[in-house]
């Protein structure tokens, strides 16, 4: 089930701070609500356990979770939060799903898929032409949920302003 729920009166179109979407089930629900977040465990997981944010500091995930759309995943007996990921998106052409994790504890049950699932769900509507991602160990949760390899990998490109010049 979603439920969609504005936090305002305010505009029909989207907005961050106008509207939240929950996914529920029996064992958890998947929210877009900010304030549900628990950043310093986001911070802790990203930091310590993600190969590709490992030592990332605290202001630099607080700024990331500022600006961007956020999912959390939360156990529905306790309220914690089991699950994360953003997503990078102008709303209107394009997206990028990044900070995918799901915490040790809930791993192997599909939660990763689900999330996934309700992030692609949550995006659908905007008509975007096209959401990306990049993994190194991950291939078969995206592919479950649509994602396939770049058909022409040499067209793209990137600008790496952190490599040493």
């Amino acid at each position: 089930m979603i439920v969609a729920s504005a936090t305002d009166n305010g505009p029909t179109t989207w907005q961050p701070s106008a509207m939240s979407e929950t996914t529920t089930s029996a064992a958890y629900e998947i929210s877009t609500d900010p304030a549900r977040l628990d950043a310093d465990r986001i911070h802790r997981w990203l930091s310590t356990d993600a190969y590709w944010a490992l030592g990332r500091s605290r202001h630099t995930q607080d700024g990331a979770i500022a600006g961007s759309l956020n999912f959390g995943v939360y156990d529905t007996a306790s309220g914690e939060q089991i699950a994360y990921a953003r997503v990078v998106t102008d709303h209107a052409t394009f997206a990028w799903l990044c900070d995918v994790y799901v915490a040790p504890v809930a791993r192997g049950r599909g939660l990763g898929t689900e999330l996934v699932t309700a992030v692609r769900d949550h995006l659908a509507p905007l008509g975007l032409r096209r959401v990306m991602l990049a993994t190194e160990d991950a291939h078969g949760v995206y592919e479950k949920v649509g994602f396939k390899s770049l058909e022409n990998p040499l067209m793209w490109m990137s600008l790496d302003l952190q490599a040493p010049s």
